[in-house]
C-alpha cells in the first residue's frame, strides 16, 4: 500500500495560493466585476505570473520575463495588501477600477508576448583554428660533381705453359723398432719351439698373433727376432 508523504512546502504553496486566490477575487468583486468574472481575475494573474517564471528559468535573454514577473508579482502582492484593511472595498477608487477593468488586456499582451517570441538562439562556439600541417621541406638540388673514371687496366696476356715436372717419388717410411719385453719374447720362444717340434714348420705371425692375443706389430716383431 503506497503511503502519503505531506510535503510542506507544497502544503505551505496551497495555503499561500488560495489566500491570494481569494484576495484578488474579493478585489475584482469590489471593483465592479461580479459573478464569473471575479473568479476569473485571480486564474489571469497567476497564470501570468507561472507564464513568466517558466520563461525565465528557460531562456537566455529573460529581460522580458522579468518585466512580466514583477506585473504579475506586483498586481498579486497589491491586492493582498488592498484587502488587509488599508482599503475601502465597499468604496473603491476611480483608478483601482480602470486598473481591474484594463488588467484582462494587459494580462492577454503579456502571455501574448511571452509565448511567442523567440528564444535566444545559443551561443555558438568559435570554432578553432585547426593549423596547417607544416610544409614538408624543399629538398635542394644536389651540385653538379665532375667524377673522373679511371682508365680501365690492360689486359693481361697470356703467360707460356711451365714445363711439365715429373713427381719424385716419396720414400715410405721406415716403421720404428718395437721394443718386445724380454719376457714376452721368452714366452713366445717356447710356443715357436713347440709349434716346430708338433708342425715340423716354423710358427708365423698370425699363429703367434692367436696364440698370443697380441697386436699385429708386436707379433711381427716377435717372429722377425725368432728367425
Amino acid at each position: 500500500m503506497t503511503r502519503i508523504r505531506i510535503d510542506a512546502v507544497l502544503v505551505q504553496a496551497v495555503i499561500a495560493g488560495a489566500l491570494s486566490f481569494a484576495h484578488l477575487h474579493d478585489l475584482a468583486e469590489a471593483a465592479g466585476q461580479d459573478g464569473w468574472k471575479a473568479w476569473a481575475y485571480p486564474v489571469s494573474v497567476d497564470l501570468l505570473l507561472v507564464a513568466a517564471w517558466r520563461r525565465m528559468r528557460t531562456t537566455a535573454d529573460n529581460r522580458a520575463a522579468w518585466v512580466w514577473f514583477v506585473i504579475a508579482l506586483a498586481a498579486s502582492l497589491g491586492a493582498n495588501v488592498a484587502t488587509a484593511g488599508l482599503l475601502d472595498l465597499d468604496d473603491v477608487p476611480a483608478w483601482l477600477r480602470i486598473l481591474v477593468a484594463g488588467w484582462p488586456a494587459l494580462a492577454f499582451l503579456g502571455g501574448t508576448l511571452l509565448v511567442h517570441s523567440p528564444a535566444a538562439a545559443p551561443v555558438q562556439p568559435e570554432p578553432v583554428p585547426v593549423s596547417a600541417p607544416p610544409a614538408a621541406p624543399v629538398p635542394e638540388p644536389a651540385p653538379d660533381v665532375t667524377v673522373e673514371r679511371a682508365p680501365d687496366p690492360a689486359p693481361e696476356l697470356p703467360s707460356a705453359p711451365a714445363a711439365e715436372t715429373v713427381p719424385t717419388p716419396v720414400p715410405a717410411p721406415v716403421p720404428a723398432p718395437v721394443a718386445v719385453p724380454p719376457a714376452l719374447l721368452d714366452h713366445a720362444r717356447k710356443l715357436a719351439d713347440t709349434h716346430q717340434s708338433t708342425t715340423g714348420t716354423r710358427i708365423d705371425s698370425a699363429t703367434l698373433r692367436a696364440r698370443l692375443g697380441i697386436p699385429a706389430h708386436l707379433a711381427d716383431a716377435i717372429t722377425a727376432q725368432l728367425a
